[in-house]
């Protein structure tokens, strides 16, 4: 059994982590979907991401972005077993996702190249996936919704329910 990882915020889930989801099980027979920033102590600024430590881009819990991807995972007919995974602690990563796993990561920019050098460094096979910005589906703008209700048709349709009890 060869197995794939996507390591994530899900600050919401969206349409092209589906998309990312789908590509690494068409090529593995088992997926890990990996939360990072699970929790507020595992936040730190990153150099090339000046957002993804901010209260203001974490505004879901670990417990409420699972129910949010097995909603998601489950509609668009996906299996994964979905893990925490504080990239903070690389020391602990092989007992949340095993060294064995083949990590996908598409890159928008620095960041997620970034990211995807912290887990070579840590001992994963890596493939990058290059992603046009110009097309990019972004969960600030998802969350920025929030406020007008224009976040609906950017989630998908499963986790719309969840999400209006969590606003």
């Amino acid at each position: 059994m060869s197995l794939a990882a996507v390591t994530g915020r899900f600050q919401p889930v969206h349409a092209q982590h589906l998309e990312l989801f789908a590509h690494a099980l068409a090529h593995h027979d088992e997926l890990v979907v990996a939360v990072t920033n699970p929790d507020p102590q595992a936040r730190r600024r990153e150099p090339t991401s000046t957002h993804r430590h901010t209260d203001a881009a974490n505004p879901f819990t670990y417990f409420e972005r699972v129910r949010l991807l097995t909603a998601a995972l489950a509609d668009a007919g996906l299996s994964a077993t979905v893990v925490p995974f504080d990239l903070t602690r690389p020391e602990v990563w092989a007992g949340y996702v095993p060294l064995d796993a083949h990590h996908y990561v598409r890159a928008y920019s620095a960041w997620e190249r970034e990211k995807a050098e912290q887990l070579r460094a840590g001992g994963y096979t890596v493939t990058v996936l290059d992603g046009d910005p110009a097309v990019k589906l972004d969960a600030t703008d998802i969350r920025r919704g929030f406020d007008d209700g224009s976040w609906e048709p950017l989630v998908p349709a499963a986790t719309v329910p969840l999400l209006r009890t969590l606003l």
